[in-house]
């Protein structure tokens, strides 16, 4: 088998955040080496203008004016059933840069980890796909492996959606996500949220004369915790693994703009997470409220509430119903992988929904992801191609 290693660390170096040139040059990377390895490539612009005009889009918060959809096909020898390994190439910013070690698109190769941005979510699971389909060339299964490199996926699912869309379909999909090598065949949704809290300007010296946006929010901010608590305190077994199977976080909080003032307005952007087999709707509903009463307990707020608005990515949650398809990557692990249900969104959603069986499986500590000193294993990368060939020896025969 092939060493994912070198093509892992190539990958890293390219800085592929959402929205970004380097979105477009890694789909261009990826495209050539599919070509120089013998690989059936459809490469295509995504119309960007039409898609996010559909009235199902999942949602999109990184600015794009291009994008680029790219699939490689192994074709099979005949009469066994596809199976396509799907891949985000696009990672979120490295974020402050003194909290990272080294260069956070090193590539650095150290006690047997590779650190940088997006080596873990998702690069690493991209390289094992890469890895295992290109091994598959000398036993050429009957049916069909496909590998899908799709962008957005940390901003809303574009990638996916634009393939879907294309007409890409399989009998099975594996996401190798960072799961640590367990076989993971549900995930929870996300909505992202933006409160604009208002208050009312004044000079910091005269504060008395004013309301302050910030002292506003922290009750709408307490509301939102004591509504976290609740939504979690019944979930699906399938979540034990987690301290929260639906987090709700506020990402961003901006306010005022002077430092003698009394900020006019705070706008703060965040996400809730949505429940196993929970419509969209309860989960806004439930926000909305929460943030109502709050409102409603506070005289200024009770004359003047603050606005909730619905933007950027909307995860759905869902889960695999074909059991036989999650029995068979359990198989292919060796028979002992765990299995839990994932607290984020992700594509699965999208692939699910098109009505193919998906599971995440992939190398690397979900809890490395996004995050200084994002690193994933070697030797999990090496165990999640040699997965990934053992499955698609049993699903494409």
């Amino acid at each position: 088998m092939n060493d994912p290693t070198a093509l892992l660390a190539e990958l890293v170096r390219i800085p592929s955040v959402g929205g970004s040139q380097g979105e477009l040059l890694i789909q261009t990377r990826l495209a050539a080496l599919m070509r120089s390895a013998g690989l059936e490539v459809d490469q295509w612009p995504l119309d960007l203008d039409a898609l996010t005009a559909r009235p199902d889009f999942p949602g999109m918060e990184a600015p794009r004016s291009q994008a680029w959809g790219l699939v490689g096909r192994l074709p099979g020898s005949g009469g066994g059933r596809s199976l396509m390994f799907n891949c985000h190439v696009d990672v979120v910013p490295p974020g402050e840069l003194s909290a990272w070690t080294d260069d956070p698109f090193s590539g650095k190769v150290d006690g047997g980890r590779l650190f940088g941005r997006g080596s873990c979510d998702m690069k690493g699971g991209l390289a094992a796909a890469v890895t295992a389909v290109l091994s598959l060339q000398d036993v050429r299964p009957r049916g069909d492996v496909l590998i899908a490199c799709v962008v957005g996926e940390e901003d809303g699912g574009l990638g996916t959606y634009a393939l879907l869309e294309r007409g890409w379909r399989a009998d099975a999909c594996v996401i190798p996500e960072p799961t640590g090598l367990a076989v993971v065949p549900a995930a929870a949704g996300a909505l992202t949220f933006r409160l604009r809290v208002p208050g009312r300007a004044a000079h910091a010296a005269r504060r008395g004369t004013g309301v302050s946006a910030v002292e506003k929010f922290l009750p709408v901010f307490a509301a939102l915790r004591s509504l976290e608590a609740r939504r979690n305190a019944a979930a699906d077994p399938i979540f034990d693994r987690w301290d929260l199977a639906y987090p709700i976080e506020v990402g961003t909080v901006a306010a005022g703009d002077w430092a003698s003032s009394v900020p006019g307005e705070l706008i703060a952007e965040g996400r809730i997470g949505v429940a196993l087999d929970e419509q969209p709707g309860q989960a806004r509903r439930a926000l909305e409220e929460a943030v109502a009463a709050a409102c409603a307990a506070d005289p200024w707020l009770a004359a003047h509430p603050v606005a909730v608005e619905w933007w950027g990515g909307q995860f759905l949650p869902a889960r695999t119903g074909d059991e036989a398809f999650v029995k068979a990557v359990i198989a292919a692990t060796g028979g002992d992988a765990a299995q839990w249900a994932a607290p984020y969104g992700s594509d699965l959603r999208l692939l699910t929904a098109a009505g193919i069986p998906t599971v995440q499986y992939g190398p690397g500590d979900v809890d490395l992801a996004h995050g200084p000193d994002e690193h994933v294993r070697l030797s999990e990368i090496h165990e999640a191609a040699r997965t990934l060939v053992r499955l698609a020896a049993d699903i494409c025969g």
